[in-house]
């Protein structure tokens, strides 16, 4: 999944895709380096951020996704309103990604089920200004069973709203309302997210927790230097089984599973 963040904002690449003509020409550039899904958001999730407003996401994500699907991508909205949700959908998105998993705005659910479209629920707790007060798994099992058991009240509320069960997919949050030790603790306990019988998503791609193991004299790691560690992560990930890793270099990514498939005696 290659991100395309139409956005001023995004820790990683704001501003970098902001107006239409140069996200689509990013998603163009994604998919000739292999993506098999582009996930366009207009609205930044990094830590602190303040929400746009409707319209302004609106503005930012239909235009893409409508050029994109033209040219026959398969397009993921990154989105917590149901009413972008229902515009991209209409606009020819097949996947909702929704990193509140339906509780920023739960009409969202209702938006996937009339659709049949696929859903993606994050685990989540709060915007991204307020996040960083709830990273707190104090209880048995700390983070892993948190999520697992959050994760699992989200299936529910999506069955409950009509939600195909073939058409979920989880994700485990990676770097929301978590602090580094949860986020490896998370996937170090991944299995317990996949035993709950639903495809993975993993998002771990530029992300600080990398940042930081990385860090030198000088601070952690800078955004644009941590395609290494993350191209370890997703080799990890693809031989536990996971369904999809979200990823801002997917050239990077998609030469290092190839490299894998072929020592593991694919030939594609």
């Amino acid at each position: 999944m290659g991100v395309v963040n139409v956005t001023p904002d995004s820790f990683s690449d704001g501003g970098r895709w902001a107006s239409t003509d140069e996200a689509v020409a990013h998603g163009r550039a994604l998919l000739a380096d292999g993506a098999d899904v582009l996930d366009i958001g207009g609205e930044s999730t990094r830590p602190g951020a303040t929400r746009p407003l409707l319209a302004v996401e609106l503005g930012r994500v239909v235009p893409v996704i409508t050029a994109l699907v033209a040219e026959g991508a398969v397009v993921s909205v990154d989105t917590m309103r149901a009413e972008v949700a229902e515009a991209a959908v209409a606009a020819g998105a097949s996947i909702v990604n929704d990193v509140s998993g339906g509780l920023a705005d739960p009409r969202i659910l209702a938006v996937a089920a009339d659709a049949g479209v696929t859903f993606v629920a994050m685990h989540w707790r709060a915007h991204s200004d307020q996040m960083r007060d709830h990273a707190s798994y104090d209880g048995p099992g700390g983070v892993v069973a948190a999520v697992r058991d959050e994760l699992a009240a989200r299936v529910e509320a999506l069955l409950a709203a009509g939600v195909a069960d073939d058409r979920i997919v989880l994700d485990p949050g990676l770097g929301f309302a978590k602090r580094p030790e949860h986020n490896w603790a998370l996937l170090r306990g991944l299995d317990a997210v996949q035993d709950l019988g639903f495809p993975v998503l993993v998002g771990a791609s530029r992300k600080s927790f990398l940042g930081d193991l990385l860090a030198g004299p000088e601070g952690p790691r800078p955004v644009g230097e941590r395609e290494a560690a993350n191209i370890a992560l997703t080799l990890d990930l693809a031989g536990r089984g996971v369904w999809g890793v979200r990823v801002h270099d997917v050239r990077s990514s998609r030469d290092a599973l190839r490299v894998r498939a072929r020592l593991l005696g694919d030939a594609g």
